[in-house]
């Protein structure tokens, strides 16, 4: 019988499962699959992602801390807490206004 691998099947603190480093941004794969990926970020202040597109809607749960998200040129703050859905195919950019956690989740 095969093992199943580490991170399946137990219950993770996400915001505990990804640290910080000055002036960076980390991310860790939870899950990577052909329909789709879990990648939880960490971001320093004032780090962030430049303004991008993709082909698929990308959902982010805010883990921990403040940060502006830009979807179609419009800016608004979420913090802890918050679910934003950035549409496929819109320009969408991030900002960590503090120390920073989210979860990315892309479906396919």
């Amino acid at each position: 019988m095969s093992k199943a691998p580490a991170n399946k099947g137990i219950a993770i603190r996400m915001a505990e499962a990804v640290g910080y480093a000055d002036d960076a941004v980390i991310s860790k794969t939870l899950l990577d699959k052909p329909t789709g990926t879990l990648t939880l970020f960490s971001f320093d202040a004032g780090q962030g992602l430049s303004e991008h597109t993709s082909p698929y809607d990308a959902t982010v749960q805010i883990l921990e801390g403040k940060a502006a998200i830009t979807i179609d040129g419009k800016t608004q703050e979420v913090s802890a807490g918050n679910l934003v859905i950035m549409p496929a195919n819109v320009p969408h950019a991030l900002k960590a206004e503090e120390r920073f956690k989210m979860l990315l989740i892309m479906i396919r």
